[in-house]
């Protein structure tokens, strides 16, 4: 099967935006996934720009083809250019590009499922891109291909790009009639003039919406790069405990074959502590990756009800005092996530306390636009030189083998001062630690 779908013809670099957007478009008709369907829109666009680079003018053909019962969307370039002489050394990355020449070539290449590129002298160059479509892709038949094909020329909301070509090719229609009418040169004329201020004006929003989609694509680059890093850190972090876990156990099954039992039950708190500590660090990422993806309703939470709440929910040593404030006040806000700074912040005041006193303190100072609160302990502080790293995911500077520091508490809490717009910052001076954090009304 091969069922042509629409063809552009390629005279300027209006016409590439136009063929970039299109393979996108029948790349989300077709069902590719999102990423399958910027690979193909930019090899798609590479190859264009090398058209109309080298060539001036030139033609892309968008179909879908079927072959060995795999459906594949298909974009043919061609071109009546001198041709190509070092194809093969190209593909083959022999050939060193000069100024760029070439480049497209090798990289639409690893870009796409298929690519075949042939190219004889004098006669041009054709080159044939495919994007495998997806076993679970939506029903794709005669009358739905011709359907997409409808829709492009009867397209009735024309997108700035098109209609940017629509206006251009008006004005190549009215420079041809210049040759043959010249009695009307001059109406001509002032027509010419008119619509080249409004192209203009259209290629420098062309030229904004670019410059936005290239920044919006540095973005994505870095959340991916983030997502990555995130991905590489929670396996290497779970690895750990499992690989605890499995060395912990195969001693207990020798110790049990040895008839040891009193060597065996002396390991099994050890590995309860792994899998204390692997169940804290599956909640706590789970924790952080939602933070800010829900929709929460605002309600009035009372401070002071809150933290009592949270206290109750927490193993608070017997020598240890925890003084919270009598006025605290009233906050229309997300009664959740306050309850989730205040839980690690208190959580991590008494988790690394090393006296068997001590006293805690929860204080809060009224700003203009904020109100201030700070979780105030006399435990051992923090080192000035871990202040910032604190706050950073998987980080611990303290006790680092503690079954509950999994390195994400802090992290989350500034994630979520964070979607509040405010500010989190810590005091710390020899012994006693102050963390701070600012809450919009």
């Amino acid at each position: 099967m091969d069922h042509p779908i629409t063809t552009i013809k390629l005279q300027n670099e209006l016409d590439v935006v136009l063929a970039y957007k299109r393979a996108m478009q029948l790349s989300e008709f077709s069902g590719l996934p999102v990423a399958a369907q910027t690979k193909f829109a930019t090899a798609v666009s590479e190859i264009c720009r090398n058209v109309l680079e080298h060539v001036g003018e030139g033609t892309i053909r968008f179909s879908m083809v079927e072959s060995r019962n795999f459906l594949s969307l298909e974009a043919f370039v061609t071109d009546r250019g001198r041709g190509i002489p070092n194809v093969q050394e190209i593909l083959d990355r022999k050939y060193a590009p000069v100024g760029g020449k070439g480049q497209g070539i090798y990289s639409s290449r690893k870009l796409v499922d298929h690519f075949q590129l042939e190219s004889d002298f004098e006669k041009g160059t054709r080159v044939r891109l495919q994007k495998r479509v997806p076993h679970n892709h939506p029903p794709i038949n005669a009358a739905i291909i011709q359907g997409w094909s409808d829709y492009f020329n009867n397209e009735s909301e024309i997108s700035p790009y098109a209609e940017i070509k629509r206006q251009n090719m008006q004005l190549i229609e009215l420079m041809e009639q210049l040759r043959v009418r010249t009695i009307e040169a001059e109406y001509q004329l002032q027509e010419i003039q008119h619509l080249n201020q409004e192209l203009q004006t259209s290629n420098h929003e062309i030229n904004a919406l670019l410059q936005e989609r290239d920044v919006k694509n540095q973005e994505l680059e870095q959340v991916n790069k983030t997502l990555d890093e995130f991905a590489q850190t929670v396996t290497h972090d779970l690895k750990a405990p499992l690989h605890n876990i499995r060395g912990l156990s195969e001693a207990v099954t020798d110790f049990l074959q040895e008839d040891s039992k009193e060597e065996a039950q002396a390991v099994m708190p050890m590995i309860q502590l792994q899998i204390k500590r692997m169940d804290h660090l599956i909640r706590d990422v789970l924790a952080y990756s939602l933070t800010g993806r829900q929709q929460i309703q605002k309600k009035k939470v009372a401070v002071g009800e809150l933290l009592y709440n949270v206290l109750t929910t927490l193993a608070i040593p017997q020598g240890l005092q925890v003084y919270v404030p009598d006025e605290l006040p009233v906050l229309e806000t997300e009664e959740i996530f306050l309850q989730q700074i205040f839980s690690n912040l208190l959580s991590n005041a008494i988790k690394y306390h090393d006296l068997p006193n001590g006293q805690i303190w929860i204080k809060a100072f009224q700003h203009p636009a904020c109100w201030e609160f700070a979780v105030v302990d006399d435990g051992p502080g923090i080192p000035a030189e871990d202040h910032g790293k604190i706050f950073e995911l998987f980080e611990t500077t303290s006790d680092v083998n503690h079954p509950d520091s999994t390195g994400i508490g802090l992290a989350l809490v500034r994630k979520i001062v964070q979607e509040k717009a405010g500010r989190l910052w810590v005091h710390s001076k020899g012994r006693g630690t102050a963390m701070h954090f600012t809450w919009p009304y």
